[in-house]
Parts: C-alpha cells; structure tokens; sequence
C-alpha cells in the first residue's frame, strides 16, 4: 500500500492533500474544544458567525484563480509563473477585501442577527479574516498544480497548530470574548501566508518572485476564470458556506454555535472528495493518466471508517464540547454522515467533467445542488431547527448524485456494448 501511494501520482497527492485536511480538521476540533470549554457560547456564536461570513466573502471574491493556478501553472517559464502568481494574489485579495467592506454594509440591514458588523472592529475583523482565507486557498492551489502537495500539508498543519496555540496563550492569560476567537484564529494565517510568499513559493520554482509589473494581460485569464471555474466553484461551495450564515440569520448566534460544531465534526468527510478531486484535476492538466476509478477507491478507502464511527458515537464526540453540543446537535451529525456518499459521487464527477473541459454541465449539476440545498434549509429552519439544514444538504446531493447516476447510464451502456462485441467469436 506505502508503495503504490509512494509512486502512484494520483494516490501520493490525494493522500497528502488529504491528510493536509484531516490534520487541520483534527487540529481545528481541539481549537473549538478548547473554546467551547474556556468561552461562553454567545462570544463562540458571534465568532463562528464573522467566520461564515468571511468563509462566504473570499468563496465569492477569489474569482475561481485556484484552478486557474492549476490549469496554467504547470509548465509555465519562470517569468510566466510569477506574474500568473502575482496577478491571482493580488487581484483575489483586493476584491475580498472590497467584497468584505460591502458585506459589512449589507448584512447589519437585512438581518439584526449581524449587528456585531456596525462596528469598525467587527468591519476590521470580517476585512481581515476574509483576505486570510482567500490568499491561503489560492497559495494551497498554486502547491497543488505542482503535485507538491507535501508544501500544503505542511503550511496546514503549521497554521492550524498556531491556531491553537494562540488561543491557548490568550485563554491561559486571562482574556476571553469574541475578539480572542478571532485573533487566534487570524493572526496565524496571517503570519504562514507571509512565509510562504517570503520562502516557499521560491523553492517551489526557483528562480520565481513576486512581482507588481506586467499584470494588465492577466486580467484576460482572470475573465475566462471568472466565467468558468468560479461560477462552478460558487456554485458547488455556496452551500457549505452559507449553511452557517442562514442559521445565525434564521435562528441566531447561539443556534449557528450548535450548528457550526456539528457541522466542522462531519467536515472530516466533506473534505476528502474535495481533495482527491483536486489531485485528479492536477493529474489530468499535468498529462497524467488518471481515471475515477482510482480516485473514487481512494474515497471509499479513507471515509469508510471514519463515517462509521461518527455516525455511531457522534452524540459522544460532540459531548466533548458539553452536554448541551451532543444534545443539540446528535441527530444533525448523523444527517451529514448520510450525505458524505452522494457529495463524494457529486465532487468526482464535477472534477472529470471539468477536466474535459464541459464546464456547463459541471455549472448546472453544482447550480441545482445549490439552489435545492439553499431553498429548503431557509424554507424548513424555523419549524425544524438545525437538523432541517442537514436534511436540506443530504436531499441536494442525493439530488445531485441521481442527476450524475442518469447522465453516466449511456455511456454506461456504450462500454457494456464494447466488452460484448469483444467477447462474441468472429464469424
């Protein structure tokens, strides 16, 4: 098994990326174990809520440069690689940026909910926070066009160990609030972004540096991205982060509090189709053969136990945090464990159409997903609490699953055609 990992391209980077996920997911579960012991719940409400925000902020203002990264980067000069990497930086950061001071401006109005947002912290907080997130996305994509997903593993595991730290030192010294969430959560990402652009990226391509000239013809890729791989990307992670914001805007920050641990406990699952999607995308810009069956072994392989076990003590892992976690949200965890199978088949799928270059039809299967998942958790959480945004994701990705399951049926009938043609004697 090491050896096929160790040579197999597809195999290594998936296991890598993750492992980058499931680490920071482990690392992320102690940072709000930590906080929901030392914190009361309406700081770590308003906390998980600002952090929603800003998660919906830089998925919507990163204009899909990720995988403009892994489409472009592999194979590019020196010159070329750095002013792609520039040019996606820093036109992904200034418009979160922009994005950030609009939502900041919006949401107070339209749901009292997020009335945190009124003040010039709050707009500080939600600025930086979102412009984090963004550049650590778009520098983990520019590790995973290389298949040197290792960097990525690392620089994850980096930033969420400071994290935790971080709010280990604030807690240990006697602070306490909202703010301390956030500067824990923050100033790391912060501080690992800033050695990345110093050291890593130039031992990823050496002789590459960052550089503020000859970005104007960029910005006709940043057109095409924003056409092509954002829509799917909005499309296909809008629900996940926007879950969190309709909560706190339905129910409030005590509520998306329940709803935020339940739902980070089941993201172990969530994030591995993801990965391996990444990784078969790469493979395929990278002229590599690599087919879904091997990626969707490598799903199966590494969600099986793991949903097993949340699905069966769930109730005691959320207990860790406090009764009153496991008590709300037990039944929401088991509802998301459900859904880990039709997401993978949704993921893996979106990733080989992409690669093929069908990105309408990767848009309208993420479009209905998104449009099925979103309608229903706001139309259900009054009368249904937490629970009835679980249901309404397990409903949008089985839909989506049916809808992959119909489209692959002739093509499924073609191959059985083939296979009997070859097996019938001639003549």
């Amino acid at each position: 098994m090491l050896r096929t990992v160790t040579r197999d391209s597809l195999a290594r980077n998936s296991v890598l990326i993750m492992a980058s996920t499931v680490g920071t997911a482990g690392l992320g579960y102690l940072y709000w174990l930590l906080a929901a012991r030392q914190l009361n719940q309406p700081s770590i409400g308003t906390a998980t809520a600002l952090i929603s925000v800003s998660t919906v902020v830089s998925m919507v203002s990163n204009l899909g440069l990720g995988h403009m990264f892994i489409q472009r980067l592999p194979g590019a000069g020196v010159r070329e690689w750095s002013r792609i990497v520039s040019a996606g930086l820093l036109t992904g950061c200034v418009a979160t940026a922009a994005v950030s001071f609009a939502a900041a401006a919006v949401l107070p109005s339209v749901a009292v909910n997020f009335a945190f947002l009124r003040s010039s912290s709050g707009v500080v907080a939600l600025v930086v926070t979102s412009v984090a997130l963004t550049a650590t996305t778009l520098l983990d994509n520019v590790f995973v066009a290389h298949r040197a997903s290792h960097g990525m593993f690392t620089r994850n595991l980096a930033l969420a160990g400071g994290k935790l730290a971080t709010l280990a030192a604030l807690t240990w010294a006697g602070y306490g609030g909202t703010a301390v969430v956030l500067l824990a959560w923050t100033l790391p990402s912060v501080a690992v972004t800033g050695y990345t652009l110093a050291t890593m990226l130039g031992r990823l391509r050496p002789g590459a540096r960052l550089t503020g000239s000859g970005l104007a013809p960029e910005l006709r890729h940043v057109r095409g991205s924003l056409s092509g791989h954002h829509l799917i990307n909005l499309a296909q992670a809008g629900p996940t982060a926007l879950l969190p914001v309709l909560v706190t805007a339905r129910l409030g920050a005590e509520a998306n509090a329940h709803f935020y641990v339940a739902w980070m406990t089941a993201s172990v699952l969530f994030m591995v189709s993801p990965a391996v999607a990444s990784a078969l995308y790469a493979e395929r810009t990278n002229a590599a053969a690599a087919g879904l069956g091997r990626a969707s072994v490598v799903v199966l392989a590494v969600t099986g136990l793991p949903a097993l076990v949340l699905f069966l003590a769930g109730e005691r892992i959320l207990g860790l945090f406090s009764a009153g976690y496991a008590a709300e949200g037990a039944m929401l965890l088991q509802i998301l464990v459900l859904a880990a199978l039709p997401d993978a088949i949704t993921n893996l799928a979106v990733a080989h159409w992409r690669s093929l270059g069908e990105f309408r039809r990767c848009l309208r299967l993420n479009l209905l997903m998104a449009t099925v998942c979103l309608t229903l958790t706001w139309l259900w959480l009054p009368g249904s609490g937490i629970e009835a945004a679980g249901i309404a994701w397990l409903v949008g990705q089985t839909t989506g699953a049916l809808v992959v399951a119909v489209r692959s049926l002739p093509n499924l009938a073609v191959v059985r055609s083939l296979s009997n043609r070859r097996k019938a004697p001639a003549g």
